[in-house]
């Protein structure tokens, strides 16, 4: 099986100190601006999906990902979350180039 180089990135996002997850973490990051960027999982619930994308106004991008909460947490040591976001305008960059080439 081909390792995912997406949810590779995830972990090493997270082991770096860079990731957000949760509700109230993320919402604070996408609505102070500070967010580069919010990744939402398959199987999140419709509300959650469009609280953050009203509350990113094109301010922040939000990726409907392909990938699962169970995804998200492999990839990051447990942490099982349907939204996850990065300060990090590095980290932000290569996930949304990342995701964009596997869709």
């Amino acid at each position: 099986m081909m390792q995912d180089k997406f949810l590779s990135l995830l972990g090493m996002c997270r082991a770096a100190g860079r990731l957000g997850w949760g509700h109230d973490a993320c919402m604070a990051s996408v609505t102070q601006g500070t967010a580069k960027i919010c990744l939402l999982s398959a199987d999140a619930s419709d509300r959650l999906r469009r609280s953050f994308h009203r509350a990113a106004q094109d301010r922040v991008p939000v990726l409907d990902t392909r990938y699962t909460m169970q995804d998200f947490a492999a990839a990051t040591g447990g942490l099982r979350a349907g939204v996850l976001t990065t300060e990090d305008a590095g980290f932000a960059a290569k996930l949304a180039a990342l995701y964009t080439m596997t869709t």
